[in-house]
């Protein structure tokens, strides 16, 4: 078995690939601009978890780069298990001062870049009649929205509905999946103002942001047989929201 993580070098994407390395899959690490972080969880997980991982550079945003990718899955594996759309940029910053160009970048790598991989492994995976596609979506596509972030939000928001059409095309061989993760602590996280951090705390139930291995064993989970019966389902992952 084996299952390839976009944005898997660092934060969720990291915690992802180590969830299904300990469970005996071999693992495709994609990056890139962190390619010292993608060559030592290579490292790391083939030493601990005897497995075999391979790194891929690609920005998938890019088209000709996605295929390039694709090729060389296929040419050292044969066959992918599992597609996990993690990778996904956010350019926050004030609403008046965000760009045409600021807005387009985001959607390019949030959402395009995760229909055009679920296309085209989609339909190999349909040739092959197995395999399984999961997205990281986020709350954000749902209903906590920022300003600020109003490209990253739409760009969720789409993913979500992607995932309602992948799962009806390619149904009923390919499960697709879709988990909305609410605040977690990664390095995207970090330096959020402490009054902010704050202020969002008090509004999840449990009084803490997620740790990336606990959104990573709900990935992995939805990949396995025992998820066989999940399709087509957008599932929150949050800590449960004040109302």
């Amino acid at each position: 078995m084996n299952v390839l993580v976009t944005g898997s070098s660092r934060g969720l994407g990291k915690a992802i690939i180590i969830e299904y390395a300990k469970n005996g899959y071999d693992v495709i690490i994609n990056y890139n601009t962190s390619e010292k972080d993608a060559l030592e969880l290579k490292d790391y997980v083939e030493s601990n978890y005897k497995i075999k991982a391979l790194v891929i550079k690609c920005d998938i945003s890019k088209e000709e780069e996605i295929d390039l990718m694709i090729e060389k899955v296929y040419k050292e594996f044969g066959y992918l298990d599992i597609l996990v759309n993690n990778a996904s940029i956010a350019l926050d910053q004030d609403f008046t001062l965000k760009t045409k160009e600021d807005f387009m970048k985001t959607i390019e790598v949030n959402l395009v870049g995760t229909y055009l991989l679920s296309k085209k492994i989609g339909l190999k995976m349909l040739e092959a009649k197995s395999g399984t596609i999961i997205n990281i979506s986020s709350t954000n596509g749902i209903d906590t929205t920022y300003p600020e972030s109003i490209d990253y939000d739409a760009s969720k928001a789409g993913v979500i509905s992607l995932t309602h059409n992948l799962a009806n095309y390619f149904a009923p061989y390919i499960r697709v999946n879709t988990i909305c993760p609410g605040w977690i602590n990664t390095d995207m996280t970090k330096d959020l103002d402490e009054e902010f951090v704050n202020k969002e705390l008090d509004k999840i139930i449990l009084g803490r942001f997620a740790e990336p291995e606990e959104i990573a064993s709900l990935v992995y989970f939805l990949g396995t047989d025992k998820a066989s019966y999940i399709n087509d389902s957008i599932i929150r992952i949050d800590g449960g929201l004040k109302r």
